[in-house]
């Protein structure tokens, strides 16, 4: 892939930012859509959770499986594969006749998914070499959120004010087809030099974690929550034990990498929570059609899109500390505005925290992608690109799960109206915490004790690998 000419490069680029729109474009639009799924299928707030949960609980289960699986059996192929099967599954969505039909079509969805994001960024890992020009790629690639946030709201609002919520998924086969072509046409094959071996029973044992926790959190169910805290230790127990585990622990003593995984699950577990809260709030508490209450939501949706290109501008000149700060602030200051100072209830503050939640998600991507892949060895950029795209997904997951559960015990004893901002007031508080965590995270793990805790990582996976590859050519 280093022969490829600037042009081809930047081709590549486009066609992998395809398929990051088309997963970014699907939560967006959904979100909108969420309250006329209600109506019509008669959801309760648990069943409006489990429509976006669903995708992003599978998506979260098998990144890491699929960024392996690329690795070893080639980029793109996978890539192919789970453009196939995303738009497959879209196409079913939009003929659910139900909500556990929708629920599980949703699921089809999230298994393709999960082989476009982490493959695709392996693909553009291995295809810009230079730091510089990676973060650039990387940027761009974050603006594509800011892309999917701006059009996911106007773009479903649209279509479900005037032909319904079932054409939301519409939007994915065209964007998704053109995508399989190029793909087809111009992205090469790649694969890592040595590939790595399948780690079944990790790969059960993540799937009962998140599965198990998502399901505690969102019913209530104190036995499954057990079921969580046990194949966690399952996990922490199986996985150093593997010569090659489906997640390597090592990668944990990089000081970035580890805050970086830690900053994805709360950034977008404020996503997830944000999403969910203002789209029940603006269009069945304020009676917004679709179609406003995405309009509402363009100043966050802008100030993503405009930041995320300047903070992958800035990791590559001056490292990712700047941006991490500028966002947990913001977001932070976003979660007050709601919390403490009723923003919802003035147009002023409620603008207000939109644009500082948008400038704070804006700032956030680049740095978490950029400090997930840099450092390592570029053989396992597929795994540790998973690994950054697993903590978002899950991050998203637990935000809508906690969420959607305060605004649920909230509501349970009066009127879902008459509960909801009263309810949202913890919820906001969550959110809070989370750009809280984002700040004090970024800082303490952007220094340059941390740059040396990195350093010395690669250096030992790289020894490691070496001696690894020598022993199996003695044998």
């Amino acid at each position: 892939m280093s022969e490829l000419t600037h042009r081809r490069r930047l081709l590549v680029l486009a066609i992998c930012c395809m398929s990051l729109l088309i997963v970014s474009l699907d939560n967006t639009i959904l979100n909108v859509a969420l309250p006329s799924i209600r109506q019509e299928l008669g959801a309760s707030v648990a069943g409006m959770q489990w429509t976006i949960d669903a995708y992003t609980l599978v998506l979260a289960s098998l990144l890491m499986l699929s960024g392996s699986t690329a690795d070893r059996i080639g980029r793109r192929r996978v890539f192919r594969a789970g453009l196939v099967l995303f738009t497959l599954g879209s196409l079913l969505c939009s003929l659910a006749p139900n909500l556990p039909s929708l629920v599980t079509f949703r699921m089809i969805q999230a298994v393709g998914g999960s082989m476009l994001n982490p493959v695709a960024m392996s693909i553009i890992t291995n295809t810009f070499t230079d730091p510089r020009e990676r973060a650039r790629a990387i940027g761009v690639w974050g603006g594509v959120v800011g892309i999917s946030m701006a059009a996911g709201p106007l773009v479903g609002g649209v279509l479900v004010d005037t032909v319904g919520w079932r054409s939301v998924f519409w939007v994915n086969l065209p964007v998704g087809l053109a995508a399989l072509l190029l793909t087809w046409r111009y992205v090469p094959e790649s694969r890592a030099p040595k590939p790595r071996r399948p780690d079944p029973v990790g790969q059960v044992l993540v799937i009962a974690l998140l599965g198990s926790l998502t399901y505690a959190i969102i019913e209530t169910d104190l036995a499954f929550a057990a079921v969580a805290a046990l194949a966690l230790a399952g996990l922490l127990l199986w996985e150093p034990r593997r010569r090659e585990p489906l997640i390597d622990l090592r990668f944990f003593r990089s000081a970035p990498f580890s805050g970086a995984t830690v900053i994805a699950v709360c950034a977008f577990a404020s996503l997830g929570g944000f999403l969910f809260l203002n789209t029940l709030y603006l269009q069945d508490i304020r009676g917004l059609s679709a179609l406003h209450a995405g309009l509402y939501m363009l100043p966050m949706a802008a100030l993503t899109f405009v930041c995320a290109p300047l903070s992958g501008r800035l990791v590559g000149s001056r490292g990712p500390r700047l941006p991490l700060l500028i966002a947990g602030t913001a977001m932070a200051a976003s979660g007050v505005l709601f919390a403490a100072f009723r923003a919802e209830t003035s147009d002023p503050l409620l603008f207000t925290g939109y644009v500082l939640f948008g400038l704070g998600f804006g700032f956030v991507n680049a740095p978490i992608t950029n400090t997930a892949v840099s450092g390592m060895p570029r053989a396992q950029a597929g795994v540790a690109a998973a690994v950054a795209s697993t903590s978002r997904q899950i991050g998203q997951t637990l935000g809508v799960a906690v969420i959607g559960a305060v605004i649920a015990t909230g509501v349970a004893s009066t009127s879902y109206a008459q509960g909801f901002v009263a309810a949202s007031r913890p919820a906001w508080w969550v959110i809070t915490a989370c750009g809280l965590c984002v700040l004090g995270i970024g800082a303490l793990t952007s220094g340059a004790w941390a740059q040396e805790t990195a350093r010395r990582t690669a250096e030992r996976l790289d020894e490691q690998r070496g001696a690894q590859t020598s022993a199996s050519a003695s044998a």
